[in-house]
């Protein structure tokens, strides 16, 4: 990894993925985070990638961090890349069990649900895969209920992306196994029926299980 001034890695460091492993052993996860909320857009876009690389790596750094108040903040933002860039960052601490936790602690799930709405189809499919990890869950299947989330993924259904397709398709047979949401869902069955002839094959997969777990009778 190429180093800067003052200890902090490179620009072409931050921006190489080979780093992420070598910046998670060396530490530098709170400051990123910290420096997020200060530095310009473009620099908080670059920052946002390098956070998604390492939080695949090692979510502990960013979770003590307090990284989840924060991205909640760029979920918000009035640029569209940051919104996204905000959502798939989401996505990579909402893996570990800690980070789906702080996720719905935080109130963060009512945006994310608003963000499926968004104007932007890429931040439409980044809000549905944090909402696909947050839902595992109990508490995030219910924040999600109560924040509407079914029918908005239901709309992602048809998107033109096939991951917005497969992360919504995901979230809701989350959904599915709350006694509510499957109750919900059943009247949409031919919804993922159409998705069984789906041109993306993880599709047709993801939505043959959604049928079993909403169709599925105690």
């Amino acid at each position: 990894m190429g180093w800067g001034r003052g200890g902090w890695p490179t620009l072409s460091a931050l921006s190489c993925p080979a780093g992420a492993q070598g910046i998670v052993n060396s530490g530098l996860i709170p400051a990123l985070v910290w420096k997020l909320q200060r530095e310009k857009e473009d620099i908080q876009e670059l920052l946002l990638d390098t956070l998604a690389a390492c939080l695949m790596e090692d979510a502990t750094q960013a979770l003590s961090s307090r990284v989840v108040p924060f991205l909640k903040e760029k979920l918000l933002s009035a640029n569209n890349s940051i919104r996204s860039k905000a959502a798939c960052t989401l996505m990579a601490i909402s893996i570990p069990l800690e980070g789906k936790n702080q996720l719905w602690q935080y109130d963060v799930i009512p945006i994310l649900v608003h963000l499926l709405k968004d104007k932007v189809e890429e931040v439409q499919a980044n809000a549905a895969g944090a909402l696909m990890y947050a839902t595992v869950t109990t508490e995030g299947k219910y924040a999600a209920l109560d924040a509407e989330a079914i029918s908005p993924l239901l709309e992602l259904l048809g998107s033109s992306l096939s991951r917005a397709r497969l992360n919504a398709i995901k979230a809701l047979t989350m959904l599915a196994e709350a006694p509510e949401g499957r109750k919900f869902l059943q009247a949409h069955v031919p919804n993922f029926r159409v998705l069984e002839r789906d041109a993306n094959e993880a599709v047709r997969r993801a939505a043959q299980v959604a049928i079993k777990v909403i169709e599925w009778k105690p």
